[in-house]
Formats: structure tokens, C-alpha cells, sequence
């Protein structure tokens, strides 16, 4: 089984504006809400390419009801922990040329709540199960709660796969995480340089990968991806196409590795699912589909570099 775990949900109200004006009132031409998170968004790209999947985590609320409303209407499998005060964030996407995102804050997770998320993960997760943990912990929470989770995940047996960055990325690779997934711009975050080209990805997912983890993926936006792992590195060039839509994309690449890894055991064909599910859901208004995932994954080209 493949859990996720996100810390903060959110309920993304996506707003698209034609003419933004700052200081002015503004109308939206067209507007959805849908349920969002990154652990949220893997879980749902994981269903799409027919894996079992449960997402787990903290919900509050009327927004954590909606979030957990909208989530059993798409047939997600979840069992987060309702808090007690505070609702779940809501983060408005204003779509106007660019895109402008202003996210919540979240509620506040007590010290008895993180607990509560401990004992649940140490009753559900078993050998061979692979737990992903991704995006930032509310700001109650200290971020060494993702170090506990990781430990606990040892003790278990089961893997982890981490898309998360800053300090949070370095204090898990003690634990030997099975992937880790920075973008080029979190990459270079890490080690304070700009990331811009495929040897410089390589070279610094080099490095975090000797620092503990088994699988490192990089993702540079249009440009493809670079897959740095123990038997060596990997190129991939992204298929063409218009991106519409930046939320869940990151996301849909880890689902696409894990679903390719599982299926195949292949670094390079579990590359190729990443690029052609992060690029399904870029070219797609929401998370990309089975069929759109299918018909970009053969114009997928991975390269052994040397």
C-alpha cells in the first residue's frame, strides 16, 4: 500500500481573471474549488494510474469537511485526523497571464493531535509499504515531526518518499529515504546556487544523494528531468505541449516514479511515468488523466548519462 501524509490540506479556490488589476474591483471569468495539497495530489495521481492509496493527515473545519467531501466524490481512500479548533486553509489561485498564489496559514495542531497522527501511522503502516511525505508542516508544528514519521517508518519496514525542502529535506535523508523529489529551484535553495542546466542538476542531486538518498529526481519544468540514482544517472526530455495548470504537476511526478518502480523495477521507465504524469497534469486543469498520461508517455526520451 502507498500512504501520503499531508500536514496541511487546503481548499484551492481557483480564480481565472482576465484583466487583474491591482487597487480595483475584479470579476472572475471562471471559478472551481477542488481539494488541495501535495500528499492529496499524489494520492489522486496514484488512483488515476489504478495504485491502492490512502491519504492521511490533518483536516479542520467547514473547509476540512468540503476538502473530505470533495475527496470521497473522486473515490479517494482517506483517514485523516479531524482537529478540534481552526479549519483547514484555503488558498486562492488567481490565474491572469501569470498565475499569483495566496496560500492560508492553517489551523493550529496541538501537541495531543501530533500524537494522535503518530499512533495512527504506527497501527497502519507494515513492511512493504511505501509512505510519502510532501509539502510544509503548519507553523505549530515543528518540522522535525517529518524525522518522527521517518523513524517510525523504519521501525516498520516501510519506505518513504519525500518532496519536501529546506532543512525539512536534509534532516530525512539520515533515514535512507527511497526518493526525494526537488525542483531545479529547491535544488539550488539547498546549497545557495542557481540550478539551470542538466549537469548542474546532476551535480547537486549527486550530492544529496550520497548524503542518504537511494533516488534522487529533479525536476526542471519544460527542460525534463535528471534521475540520479545508486546504478547511475538519468535524462529525460519532456514531452511538448501548453501548460495550463503549475499546482499538482510536482506532485504527479512522484506518483508516476513510484507507479513506474513498483510496476517495473526499472529506473528508467519509472523516469519516464514521472515526466509523462507531471506533464498530464501541467497540460490539464486539474490532475491529468490515465489517457493523457498514456499518450505522452511514448514521446518520453531517457538518456543514460555517462
Amino acid at each position: 500500500m502507498i500512504y501520503t501524509v499531508t500536514l496541511n490540506p487546503s481548499l484551492d479556490y481557483v480564480m481565472d481573471v482576465e484583466y487583474f488589476c491591482v487597487g480595483s474591483v475584479n470579476r472572475s471569468g471562471k471559478e472551481t474549488v477542488m481539494p488541495g495539497g501535495k500528499g492529496i495530489n499524489v494520492s489522486l495521481m496514484l488512483r488515476t494510474l489504478g495504485f491502492e492509496t490512502k491519504a492521511m493527515g490533518f483536516l479542520a473545519g467547514f473547509t476540512g469537511e468540503e476538502i473530505r467531501r470533495l475527496l470521497s466524490e473522486k473515490g479517494l481512500p482517506c483517514d485523516f485526523l479531524f482537529l478540534k479548533n481552526g479549519f483547514s486553509r484555503i488558498n486562492v489561485k488567481l490565474k491572469s497571464g501569470e498565475e499569483t498564489e495566496i496560500n492560508g496559514a492553517g489551523p493550529i495542531v496541538s501537541e495531543e493531535e501530533r500524537k494522535a497522527l503518530i499512533h495512527l501511522l504506527e497501527a497502519t503502516l507494515a513492511g512493504g509499504d511505501m509512505l510519502v511525505l510532501s509539502g510544509s508542516a503548519p507553523r505549530s508544528l515543528s518540522s522535525s515531526v517529518y524525522g518522527d514519521i521517518a523513524r517510525l517508518c523504519l521501525d516498520r519496514g516501510a519506505r518513504i518518499a519525500a518532496d519536501v525542502s529546506g532543512g525539512t529535506l536534509w534532516g530525512l535523508l539520515p533515514y535512507r529515504p527511497f526518493l526525494v523529489k526537488p525542483n531545479h529551484h529547491e535544488l539550488g535553495e539547498l546549497f545557495g546556487v542557481s540550478v539551470e542546466t542538466r549537469e548542474e542538476a546532476v551535480c547537486y542531486a549527486s550530492k544529496i544523494q550520497t548524503a542518504g538518498a537511494e533516488n534522487v529526481l529533479v525536476s526542471l519544468a519544460e527542460k525534463g528531468a535528471v534521475l540520479v540514482t545508486e546504478n547511475g544517472v538519468y535524462y529525460a526530455e519532456a514531452p511538448s505541449g501548453t501548460a495550463v495548470n503549475s499546482v499538482g504537476a510536482g506532485d504527479s511526478s512522484v506518483a508516476g516514479f513510484l507507479a513506474g518502480w513498483l510496476n517495473t523495477r526499472s529506473a528508467e521507465k519509472a523516469l519516464a511515468l514521472a515526466v509523462a504524469a507531471g506533464s498530464a497534469t501541467a497540460f490539464s486543469e486539474d490532475i491529468g488523466t490515465k489517457e493523457t498520461v498514456d499518450s505522452l508517455l511514448s514521446y518520453v526520451k531517457i538518456t543514460r548519462c555517462e
